[in-house]
């Protein structure tokens, strides 16, 4: 049973921007708590090296999205990728989104690089090529928004790809039945997603900005892939309990 999430905070932004916005934590409250207003959040900031002190502090974990490099040499990046195999040892439910993907790919034997398209941001699809059990309600193909620059290259070896596009062959990938990742965001609003993009404006190409308005008309399945975390997290308790 699902009652304590511990949220491993890896979003380095303290900038004047972020403070504008919700934090992570509250991002993923309000993706997650419109479904299961029992489950307790609590976030753990691992980009100051704090963990928890035991794997059993909390039932599953979900690994932030952030604006850094899983292959920089920070000291709290190396903590993580330790703490990402004991979490993957004791086959602890956890949902890795954008950074948190690459980083469980990174420290389990898989490589991230920079994308040769270089900016993923706005929307992206994701088509899967498996429906999981945890999949419901099914939808072959989903909406999620983007923003990065690096993408898993190359595959933890225990790890099953469910999901790509062709600008993101790794998309999306579970490792048994206890950990699932996206490289996209389930957790951000439309709001934020298009200031992110204004924020970003002086930063990147023109056509880069443009596309990325664009897409931000598409509707987003962020509700939907919420279901699926749930599903997921739940599921993969039960097993592993």
């Amino acid at each position: 049973m699902i009652k304590s999430i511990g949220v491993l905070l890896t979003n380095t932004d303290r900038s004047d921007f972020a403070k504008r916005f919700d934090s992570d934590e509250v991002k993923f409250q309000k993706l997650l708590n419109p479904y299961r207003p029992d489950w307790k959040l609590s976030v753990i900031p691992v980009i100051d090296s704090i963990f928890p002190d035991v794997i059993d502090a909390h039932d599953a974990y979900i690994i932030t999205g952030s604006p850094a490099s899983v292959n920089d040499s920070h000291p709290w990046i190396s903590k993580l990728y330790e703490f990402i195999r004991e979490l993957h040892a004791h086959q602890r439910p956890t949902v890795g989104i954008c950074f948190g993907h690459q980083a469980i790919a990174n420290a389990l034997g898989g490589k991230i690089a920079s994308n040769p398209s270089g900016w993923s941001l706005g929307m992206e699809p994701t088509e899967f090529s498996a429906t999981l059990e945890w999949m419901q309600p099914t939808l072959s193909s989903l909406n999620l928004y983007s923003a990065h620059t690096e993408q898993v290259v190359k595959l933890p070896n225990s790890a099953t790809i469910i999901g790509t596009n062709k600008n993101c062959l790794n998309a999306a990938f579970v490792i048994g039945r206890h950990i699932m990742t996206t490289q996209y965001h389930p957790e951000m609003s439309l709001e934020f997603i298009s200031n992110l993009v204004d924020h970003l404006q002086p930063n990147i190409a023109k056509d880069v900005f443009n596309i990325a308005h664009e897409q931000l008309n598409q509707p987003c399945d962020r509700e939907l892939f919420a279901q699926w975390m749930i599903n997921f997290l739940e599921q993969s308790a039960s097993h592993t309990a």
